[in-house]
């Protein structure tokens, strides 16, 4: 019995599993479209998939393209099929050419296919390839600002001076370290910013920092002995003071140059809770911090889609109104039960690309009108 009932629940979720990773165009697909600067292949993708984190699927290698990835404004591209009836994206060519509406012996064909013949591409240095997403608006995320998670402040080790007695250095010196470092390794030194509380659960989970410094470690250090280890800072960038929080050099900064997107786990929930430029509203390619991290089984590379829960209805003597906009008393008079259950409707779509333990940094691909902080995310 339990058998059956296993394989009754395997049936019915198939569907939905094959569903997942099932190429899905939009009903108004175009058949062409002309690369624009600016354009990324998630734009592109957008234009054709209802789901456009499935991008790779329809990009196949061509032989008008030297690099499937690599396209660029001004090319003109292609809706097309191939022999099993699956949609590609190819990029239209002198000598690509389309097949006529019937066959040698007239029968009409159900979905049209390409041929191509060999030809060398001139590639132009100074035109910039269309990429997956901009990889220059995440890099300073990545480079320069990080997070540092309670741990990290915690058992990180930090900066107790310098060897000149100055409260605050630059370049060419040496600064002396509270914790074990490793001599002849390259640190990066961080200044601790303000927290970032989870309006979940209004507690802190981490904090913003910001770049000073690089250097490498000449002393080891002992920090059970109270030896401090010594750091000869060759990279400053701002004034390095006691406190800052040393980080080995590359730990979570190293950038992809194409993100492998995938839908987020189901059941995932959130909020985003801050931007990088501190505004309430925000749209396409603004930087974000989610409340959620590793441990809630957040991956880099996830598709998120963004909610906001409509505003409040209830039933009042005058009609249905607005709560924002109803009186106490109306409230009070309205009969139990009178509040509509307002539907959550979907704003906007984002990409994870940084994850740290209790948060994780986003880029928003697209919104369908501006986002707010507090709004609401889920699996895809």
């Amino acid at each position: 019995m339990i058998k059956k009932i296993i394989l009754m629940v395997i049936c019915f979720l198939l569907p939905n599993i094959v569903l997942a990773d099932e190429v899905l165009l939009h009903k108004n697909a175009p058949s062409k479209y002309v690369v624009k600067k600016g354009d990324t292949l998630w734009d592109i993708s957008g234009v054709f998939l209802e789901q456009p984190w499935l991008w790779p699927k329809i990009w196949r290698l061509n032989p008008a393209i030297e690099n499937p990835h690599l396209i660029y404004p001004g090319d003109e591209l292609s809706l097309v099929y191939d022999e099993n009836g699956s949609p590609m994206l190819v990029k239209v060519d002198d000598n690509t050419s389309t097949p006529n509406d019937e066959d040698e012996v007239g029968t009409l064909k159900s979905k049209p296919a390409y041929k191509w013949s060999p030809k060398s591409r001139i590639t132009l240095k100074e035109q910039n390839p269309v990429t997956s997403i901009p990889l220059h608006v995440i890099a300073p995320f990545i480079k320069y600002n990080t997070i540092l998670s309670v741990q990290d402040i915690d058992s990180s080790p930090y900066v107790i001076g310098g060897e000149e007695g100055y409260k605050s250095n630059i370049d060419g010196f040496k600064t002396y370290i509270n914790g074990d470092l490793v001599a002849g390794k390259a640190y990066a030194v961080y200044k601790k910013g303000r927290p970032i509380i989870d309006p979940e659960t209004e507690q802190v989970i981490a904090y913003h920092a910001t770049l000073t410094g690089t250097g490498k470690a000449l002393r080891a250090g002992n920090k059970a002995n109270k030896e401090p280890a010594t750091l000869f800072v060759e990279g400053a960038t701002r004034e390095i003071r006691a406190t800052d929080i040393l980080k080995p050099v590359n730990e979570g900064q190293l950038l992809p140059s194409l993100f492998t997107m995938q839908a987020a786990s189901p059941g995932l929930t959130g909020s985003i809770i801050e931007t990088s430029t501190g505004l309430r509203e925000f749209g396409k390619l603004e930087v974000v911090y989610l409340n959620r991290g590793a441990q809630d089984s957040v991956k880099q590379g996830d598709i998120l889609t963004v909610e906001r829960l409509s505003p409040s209805i209830i039933e009042t003597d005058n009609g249905p109104e607005y709560v924002k906009d109803t009186s106490r008393w109306a409230k009070l008079a309205s009969d139990t039960g009178s509040e509509y259950k307002m539907p959550t409707e979907t704003v906007g779509q984002m990409m994870v690309f940084k994850v740290f333990d209790q948060i994780s940094m986003a880029l928003i691909l697209n919104s369908e009108k501006p986002l707010r902080l507090q709004d609401t995310f889920s699996a895809p």
